[in-house]
């Protein structure tokens, strides 16, 4: 699908749950592991993934991969899992939004997590640390990289909201969104029933499951 501003607009309306439910054809539905944390829980995120494999410790790739990104991309840097340095920080995070980057995930730590948090950009990391780091390691760029247990690959679709980030295979992405929305507008409908008196036991059938699960301990 082609990312307008019309499209990422209607994109952002999802939760990362409804995604996650219908996203099938990768591992653990695409959901990064939970130590991959928004810096800013308010804000959310939809792009095309630009790879970044670092050296952890070091963030000489990361200057790299700010200008070798395209406007609209979501900068996903793997710097190994390595928590014991803040790889980015407010300077790095200014760079990527006047670049028109759509957010950054990184597999590792940040630092000027206030400064951060008060830019309205989408950061999502596995740490904060303040200490530096060396600028030394060239990057490999668009490559596949890990991040969080889930496959990343150029190019796949990175949504992030409170909850986490999700990873959307390329390929499948059309059929991945149109149930994520099919099952939006389900829940949508269910908040209707709940306020107009329904129990959830009634609308999702388990007071019939309940009732079978009993006869067949009785």
């Amino acid at each position: 699908m082609e990312l307008t501003e019309d499209v990422k607009k209607s994109l952002l309306k999802l939760p990362a749950g409804n995604i996650a439910d219908n996203n099938t054809y990768i591992a653990h539905q695409g959901v990064m592991d939970s130590s991959i944390k928004p810096i800013n829980a308010s804000v959310k995120m939809i792009g095309r993934a630009f790879t970044v494999a670092c050296f952890p410790g070091d963030n000489l790739a990361l200057h790299q991969g700010i200008y070798a990104a395209q406007p609209g991309d979501v900068l996903v840097l793997d710097c190994k899992g390595y928590d014991q340095a803040g790889h980015l920080g407010d300077i790095m995070t200014t760079a990527c939004k006047l670049r028109g980057l759509a957010g950054i995930v990184i597999n590792g730590s940040c630092r000027d997590k206030e400064d951060i948090r008060a830019s309205g950009f989408p950061v999502f990391s596995k740490g904060v640390n303040p200490s530096g780091t060396v600028k030394e390691s060239l990057a490999t760029l668009n490559v596949e990289v890990n991040i969080g247990g889930v496959p990343v690959r150029p190019g796949d679709l990175i949504f992030g909201d409170a909850d986490g980030v999700v990873v959307i295979p390329k390929e499948h992405e059309d059929e991945v969104i149109k149930k994520a929305f099919k099952k939006y507008n389900r829940e949508q409908q269910i908040l209707q029933e709940l306020y107009a008196g329904k129990t959830t036991l009634e609308i999702y059938g388990f007071d019939r499951l309940i009732y079978q699960k009993n006869s067949m301990h009785s």
